[in-house]
């Protein structure tokens, strides 16, 4: 037996049928996944991620501070807790390191949740609800939120944003329903609430 030619090995031999026949249905079964594709997007009656316009990153940090000057009630460790009425656009900003502003919502009340990021990508985890968005900059997502659960959520940057990514954490508090108002009117001017 020469060095130069190899043995011969049974992958030599012809297909038998059984091996046709396997080659075959891993085939059409590669067909309909690829089919599945656009029919699934089209027909999977899936939920869109809300709604998405391209914004000024400036603009959105003006809405951002208007809408906490009008429904701030208090602050928390420097950052300000924010009670929006009932079915208001609610606005969430990322920018390093930090959520800006912690929200208190309504359980039972449909919002519109704002989100964008002022200087680079970050990755919005609410938990523990399990949602993820990619917020980027110059864009403006929107999400029609009905909060159905009452307890505290934390806000997570998922998206590596640089140094202090891993203190990127905010708040949302969802209140029984007409409970925000309560908290809004109890607490005086400047103190803080919890």
């Amino acid at each position: 037996m020469s060095g130069l030619l190899p043995a011969r090995g049974i992958w030599w031999r012809p297909a038998n049928r059984q091996e046709k026949l396997w080659v075959a249905i891993a085939f059409v079964w590669c067909l309909v996944l690829f089919a599945m594709m656009p029919l699934w997007h089209l027909k999977g009656g899936q939920n869109p991620t809300g709604i998405r316009s391209k914004v000024d990153p400036a603009a959105f940090m003006e809405r951002t501070l208007r809408f906490t000057e009008e429904y701030g009630i208090g602050e928390e460790n420097g950052v300000p807790l924010v009670a929006p009425p009932p079915g208001a656009d609610v606005y969430l900003l990322g920018q390093m390191w930090r959520w800006y502003p912690a929200l208190q919502l309504e359980e039972g009340v449909t919002y519109t949740l704002h989100l964008s990021a002022l200087d680079v990508n970050h990755g919005f985890s609410l938990y523990p609800a399990n949602l993820n968005l990619q917020v980027v900059p110059g864009y403006d997502y929107g999400l029609r939120v009905t909060p159905n659960i009452a307890g505290e959520y934390r806000v997570v940057c998922n998206e590596f944003c640089g140094v202090g990514h891993h203190n990127m954490l905010g708040r949302i508090v969802v209140v029984p329903a007409g409970s925000s108002r309560l908290a809004a009117a109890a607490a005086a001017p400047g103190e803080e609430t919890r």
